[in-house]
């Protein structure tokens, strides 16, 4: 979505969370941080996703297709918000676009890493489209959960302390 000039998205001076919840395997820690913190969340995916009930958690069901719950968060996510995909794409747009942007196992995707996490996912995706055998990503073990949590709680508290609103 290209916005007019003067009409780009604002972040209300809330935080917001962004989940790519397709694959998300910590879906329940980032509901948990939400009520928390008292943050709007956003459940993005091509499928019926259970959510808690919780005014503050808000399940946003896109149409089937390649990139539309990407398509939906990037539009939407600005400096401000907080976005946790493992899509090294949907980070990249995402990073520019000014958010925080966390992977499911506490990466921080910003822009001094994003460019060499580009390259990396496109020199695999052309060695797999060449017939190289390549390993895929490590099982999620137990310590990237905690290293999430810790990553996630260190956005929070960045994004309070950079004037953003929680609670």
């Amino acid at each position: 979505m290209n916005a007019a000039p003067g009409s780009e998205p604002q972040n209300p001076g809330r935080v917001r969370v962004f989940v790519d919840a397709d694959a998300c395997p910590v879906k329940a820690e980032i509901f948990r941080v939400a009520e928390r913190y008292k943050l709007q969340c956003f459940v993005v995916s091509n499928s019926l996703i259970a959510v808690p009930p919780s005014a503050l958690i808000e399940r946003v069901v896109v149409e089937a297709g390649p990139d539309v719950a990407d398509d939906w968060i990037a539009e939407r996510a600005v400096r401000g918000d907080i976005v946790i995909t493992a899509d090294v794409p949907l980070a990249a747009r995402c990073v520019k676009s000014g958010a925080a942007v966390l992977g499911p196992t506490g990466r921080v995707f910003d822009e001094d890493s994003i460019g060499m996490s580009l390259a990396t996912r496109n020199l695999m995706d052309e060695l797999r489209s060449s017939g190289q055998i390549t390993s895929g990503p490590k099982p999620f073990a137990p310590k990237d959960r905690s290293t999430f949590l810790g990553a996630l709680d260190t956005a929070v508290v960045r994004l309070r302390k950079a004037g953003f609103a929680v609670g």
